[in-house]
């Protein structure tokens, strides 16, 4: 039951767009502008920095709230502190699916980086401070937000398994893998040298 709890509620506050919601209130479709991706990346590309971190907080946030709400509602039972890990990232595969194929955007959504932030920073400090490190350190180093995502990636899912076991990091081995998927164009335009830079996205104000 706490199963289906955890990806009911994660997948509805996952279908929460920031890129929907100030695409609305600046009457711009971002999904299908720009590099045609509906998040903060993109937002920045086409609005600037300012917009930008709006969605990138409100993305972040709702992968943040969404794991405390389930935490909240299985902490009111006893379930044993493992399995409310497991919950915990159930709920944030499914604020991911919800962020990645929204029922509000046509299944059609973003690719889920700023959620998995606001994911980790719920689930254990350590395991936040590290990948967002990892994050901040390899897009700084490449000029390239997609390396950076890897990295977070990968940090994820050596430390929840150094952390929590085996059955949470195959739960982020499922996200890791879409997360590749979802950027594989991304990894294109990098391989041709067309993949947009981070400090070009930052020159519009």
């Amino acid at each position: 039951m706490y199963s289906v709890i955890s990806l009911f509620i994660g997948y509805l506050i996952g279908c929460i767009h920031g890129s929907q919601l100030i695409g609305n209130y600046k009457k711009i479709d971002i999904k299908n502008t720009g590099v045609k991706n509906a998040g903060a990346s993109n937002t920045t590309i086409l609005l600037g920095w300012k917009y930008g971190i709006i969605v990138a907080i409100i993305d972040i946030f709702k992968g943040t709230f969404a794991v405390l709400l389930v935490q909240y509602i299985v902490g009111l039972a006893d379930i044993a502190r493992e399995d409310q890990i497991i919950f915990a990232y159930l709920t944030g595969l499914a604020v991911i699916l919800g962020h990645d194929y929204p029922v509000t955007m046509k299944f059609g959504g973003g690719k889920g980086t700023a959620s998995l932030i606001g994911i980790v920073l719920a689930i254990d400090w350590k395991l936040a401070l590290i990948s967002i490190l990892m994050l901040i350190v390899f897009t700084l180093l490449t000029d390239y937000l997609v390396i950076g995502v890897l990295a977070m990636y990968l940090a994820v899912f050596l430390l929840t398994f150094y952390l929590f076991g085996l059955v949470p990091s195959l739960i982020v081995l499922i996200l890791f893998m879409l997360s590749i998927m979802k950027h594989m164009e991304n990894y294109k335009r990098i391989i041709k040298k067309e993949e947009r830079k981070l400090s070009s996205m930052f020159q519009k104000n």
